[in-house]
């Protein structure tokens, strides 16, 4: 009895240990890159899995590039993956560019991985070139008419200078700019409708792919608009903003005169106010000249008599004048 319960002991235990050696030994994955014709040591297999990394994840990559004739270790698929890289995309763009007869090497191959581009799509694009249609551009000639052109522009992938090239962003923005000089720089818009390939061939002589990850082919000019008479509505904007400027001189202008009948009627009333006061010190002056004897008053009567009759002299003037002159001067007319 205890040699039957010994027994089942020693079994369990030795249960156990196999599925904690099964678990840490991957021996499928082993066997299948074996019959793959790929040598992975088992040691490398058991570091995987204690590293907490997918065996599946880099012998699948492995066998594919290794059937493609790439000479490539298990520790360089190792190495990228715990690097963030992605494995399976490094691989197919590997075997992609082998087959367009394009050289790259695995370290360039990784390194545009880990900056962040689809090295897979770049090594497409570098077999089929990529068709980028710009937004609609307006542009003003020199005439004043406004146009509206649309772009296509034909691009390849520059291997060498996607790590730290500027994208697709970078191309259209370059374009428009082409495409605002060219029709900036022309005398008329007709010129730009009668030869629309002369944006292209002034946007290719900029050599706007400097800096690029891409390569510029070609560009096709695929539509031009006439748009609005930017020319003309800047000329009545400009007529529009004299005459209010006109108005409000006019206005300054009045508003002086205004300004300066109010100061005159202003200085006629105070010369009027003066003069009133001025007669009214006369009676008290003439009082005070009769008390203190300066003044007789036989001098006074004198005064009066000369008042009087000069006053006489007047009215007699007035009515000895002709009729007309008197209406004239009156404004009558008549």
């Amino acid at each position: 009895m205890d040699s039957m319960v010994g027994i089942g002991i020693i079994v369990v235990i030795v249960l156990i240990l196999l599925i904690i050696l099964l678990h840490y030994i991957p021996f499928g994955m082993w066997i299948r890159a074996l019959a793959s014709g790929v040598h992975v040591p088992i040691a490398s297999l058991i570091g995987m899995r204690i590293r907490h990394i997918a065996p599946a994840r880099l012998i699948d990559p492995l066998i594919k590039a290794n059937k493609a004739g790439l000479n490539l270790s298990i520790t360089q698929l190792e190495t990228h993956f715990l690097a963030g890289g992605n494995v399976d995309r490094v691989i197919n763009a590997l075997i992609a560019a082998q087959r367009a007869n394009i050289t790259m090497a695995f370290e360039k191959a990784c390194a545009i991985d880990l900056a962040g581009r689809d090295v897979f799509q770049a090594v497409q694009m570098s077999v089929t070139p990529k068709v980028i249609e710009t937004p609609v551009v307006a542009a003003i000639a020199k005439d004043g008419i406004e146009l509206r052109a649309k772009a296509r522009v034909t691009v390849r992938t520059n291997i060498e200078r996607l790590v730290g090239g500027s994208g697709e962003e970078t191309v259209i923005a370059r374009v428009g700019e082409g495409i605002v000089t060219t029709v900036g720089s022309a005398e008329t818009h007709k010129q730009v409708l009668e030869n629309p390939d002369l944006i292209s061939r002034t946007v290719l002589a900029k050599g706007l792919d400097a800096g690029t990850a891409y390569e510029i082919l070609s560009i096709d000019i695929a539509d031009v608009d006439v748009g609005r008479n930017i020319g003309a509505q800047l000329q009545m904007d400009q007529a529009e903003a004299d005459r209010r400027i006109a108005q409000a001189k006019a206005e300054e202008r009045r508003a002086m005169a205004v300004a300066h009948e109010q100061e005159m009627k202003a200085a006629v009333q105070e010369m009027r106010a003066k003069v009133v006061e001025a007669e009214a010190d006369v009676p008290r002056a003439m009082a005070e000249a009769l008390r203190s004897g300066k003044l007789g008053v036989l001098d006074y009567y004198q005064m009066k008599n000369t008042i009087a009759d000069t006053e006489m002299r007047e009215s007699i003037a007035k009515a000895s004048a002709p009729t007309g002159s008197v209406s004239d001067a009156n404004g009558s007319g008549k």
